[in-house]
């Protein structure tokens, strides 16, 4: 999982798991080099005291010697005494003339096959041309590594009478048994902290995150249509306090950008269906204008047929009347906000009350039990069933052979459904949108309300309604609206 796709809680939790980490191998790293370093530092003073103890043994053999202080004597003076030497400081001791040539060595003679008898020039080169007239040269052996230490042995006039070699093998086992059980130790205790660690970052970043979290929720549950509650957090750190005053003072001026666009919005709506309105009407007015001033010129007294002209007339007149008293009921139902009651009632029986006024044999009803308990204004269900049934029948064509409107009530978890299925032509996909947009309708007559009206009234309850439709299969409509 990429690291920017984790939640801050888990990047807050591994951060401070990988510092803990990444500092116990920093301290390891470092601990190896200062016990590295320290090693050179040992060896080194270590080869300086042995070489400082062995010039003294060599001055006082020198001193007590009676053989002539030479160059060429040193092999007599040294005879026995270099073994004594090697015995004492357990290191062994070779010593070679100013030209480079071995004169004495330590080393038993069966062993000296591997004792260069003769200084490289470069040796030489080194030891004479340093201010201290000593050189130090490392080099290993099978896996071992030696220093060897080269300075020049002086009479006491502080002539160059040869040049002693001191070869000294590093021996660190001692020192990496100690840091094994150092680095052994120092993970034990790593590992303690990285258990106290875990169990610190879970619930720092719990913390951490708290504060956050209730924020993310608060705005998950940000609505236009409703009023939004403001964050209140007693103890916070000042980020998430500036973050908290942010998110209220955006609340306060959505409630007032969403007052005002409701206005807009309704005054927006108002208005056209008062167009609407005014179109509807004026659609019944010409037709009855027309017929009045036909009247006006034809009218007759004499005329033996006056009276079927007169019922004639009224007929007409009275079929547009009720034209614009039918487009009045519509916009005074859709207008009309739906009452908000909390009826108990048993949503089975209202249903069924709602399809008693219908007369068609092929709308039939189903329940999944006999009484279905909720909290409803049983006129606005009535409204709803009745609206939704008379949709579907007018969407069955006449011609139809098997027309089939079916009802079904049923629940599920906490919410009841109510399910108007038709088979009849089904809304077309460029319809689907404005169903229950008011004013929209595909019939010839009405106003396009009755869908705007259901879907009014079942949003007020917390419900909501949508369907599913097919071209000449028919379309199913599903109410949703919670028990309480």
């Amino acid at each position: 999982m990429k690291l920017k796709r984790l939640s801050l809680r888990a990047r807050i939790f591994v951060a401070m798991i990988l510092l803990v980490l990444v500092a116990s191998v920093l301290i390891a790293a470092v601990t190896i080099y200062q016990y590295h370093e320290e090693a050179q530092d040992y060896h080194r003073e270590r080869l300086e005291r042995k070489e400082k103890a062995i010039r003294q043994s060599i001055d006082f053999v020198i001193r007590e010697t009676t053989y002539e202080v030479t160059t060429e004597n040193i092999p007599l003076i040294f005879k026995d005494e270099i073994f004594d030497i090697d015995a004492i400081h357990s290191l062994q001791v070779n010593l070679y003339d100013l030209e480079g040539q071995l004169l004495k060595s330590s080393k038993r003679t069966i062993q000296r096959d591997t004792l260069d008898d003769c200084l490289d020039a470069e040796i030489l080169n080194e030891l004479s041309s340093t201010a201290e007239h000593r050189h130090v040269v490392k080099n290993e052996k099978n896996g071992e590594i030696f220093q060897s230490s080269y300075s020049y042995i002086t009479d006491e006039k502080f002539k160059n009478l040869a040049i002693l070699n001191l070869p000294y093998l590093e021996n660190d086992d001692f020192l990496n048994r100690e840091l094994k059980e150092f680095l052994l130790r120092l993970g034990y205790a790593y590992l303690v902290m990285i258990l106290v660690a875990i169990f610190f970052a879970y619930f720092i970043s719990k913390y951490i995150t708290r504060s956050l979290k209730t924020i993310s929720e608060k705005m998950n549950e940000i609505r236009l249509e409703k009023r939004n509650k403001k964050i209140e957090i007693n103890s916070s750190s000042e980020e998430i306090e500036t973050l908290v005053n942010s998110y209220n003072s955006m609340i306060e001026e959505l409630e007032a950008s969403a007052v005002k666009l409701a206005t807009s919005e309704r005054e927006q709506a108002w208005r056209e269906m008062a167009k609407q309105v005014a179109h509807e009407i004026k659609n019944p007015l010409t037709p009855m204008r027309l017929s009045v001033q036909s009247f006006q010129r034809k009218f007759d007294p004499e005329d033996e047929n006056i009276h079927q002209k007169v019922e004639e007339y009224s007929n007409t007149l009275i079929q547009q009347i009720d034209t614009m008293s039918s487009i009045a009921s519509a916009f005074s139902n859709f207008a009309k906000m739906p009452a908000q009651k909390s009826e108990v009632l048993n949503v089975v029986h209202i249903v069924k009350l709602a399809l008693d006024i219908f007369n068609e044999h092929y709308i039939s009803f189903e329940a999944e039990e006999e009484e279905i308990i909720a909290k409803f204004d049983r006129t606005q269900l009535i409204r709803v069933v009745t609206n939704l049934v008379k949709n579907g029948i007018q969407a069955i064509p006449e011609e139809a052979e098997n027309p089939m409107i079916k009802v079904r009530v049923f629940t599920r978890g906490n919410d009841v459904k109510i399910t108007v299925e038709d088979n009849g032509v089904g809304i077309s996909e460029k319809n689907k949108e404005k169903v229950f947009e008011p004013k929209f309708t595909t019939k010839s007559s009405g106003m396009g309300l009755g869908l705007a009206m259901v879907k009014n009234i079942v949003e007020t309850y917390n419900g909501s309604i949508n369907f599913t439709s097919g071209i000449e299969k028919g379309t199913t409509f599903v109410v949703t609206f919670p028990k309480e």
